[in-house]
């Protein structure tokens, strides 16, 4: 009697039918089973993306969000140097910058090394105490509307709110 007559005999297959998967270089499995590893590999591939993506943009809105405080902060400083005791002062004292065109120019100058469009940053200086002169307050307050790098439907992205204060030395 035969291998094949003997296996027939028992009712259990001789051996299982294998193939080669054409997109796994010398792996040998069952024939049924080459789709679903087709399958699975394209889920864990798709699901690995979108987790680096989203990494990826939380790394961003940090990055952005410490790229503006420090860019409220250049701007305090700014500011505390040029008090009425200096000959471009800054504030709403008389001769002075009442706008604050300069401090806001600092801040925008500044944030420029985000990757981000800042064209829609909003920089406000001001002075609480209502005078540029020494001991005075100053306030840098920057928002910001985050525009994120990856589009997911029904995130909203943040806006962007930092505020430094400082006292004015000069």
């Amino acid at each position: 009697m035969t291998t094949a007559a003997k296996a027939e005999v028992s009712g259990r297959p001789l051996a299982v039918r294998l193939k080669a998967c054409p997109f796994k270089a010398e792996m040998r499995v069952r024939a049924e089973d080459c789709g679903s590893i087709l399958i699975e590999f394209a889920l864990s591939v798709w699901t690995l993306l979108l987790l680096t993506f989203l990494i990826f943009e939380f790394c961003m809105t940090v990055y952005t969000y410490s790229v503006l405080g420090d860019a409220a902060r250049e701007g305090i400083r700014y500011a505390v140097v040029h008090g009425t005791d200096n000959s471009s002062c800054s504030g709403p004292s008389t001769g002075c910058d009442s706008t604050g065109s300069a401090v806001t120019a600092v801040v925008n100058g500044y944030a420029a090394v985000s990757f981000h469009d800042t064209s829609g940053m909003t920089v406000t200086p001001s002075w609480p105490d209502g005078s540029s002169t020494p001991s005075s307050r100053v306030k840098v307050t920057i928002n910001y509307p985050y525009i994120p790098y990856l589009y997911l439907p029904g995130f909203n992205a943040p806006t962007m709110n930092v505020t430094a204060e400082g006292r004015i030395v000069f």
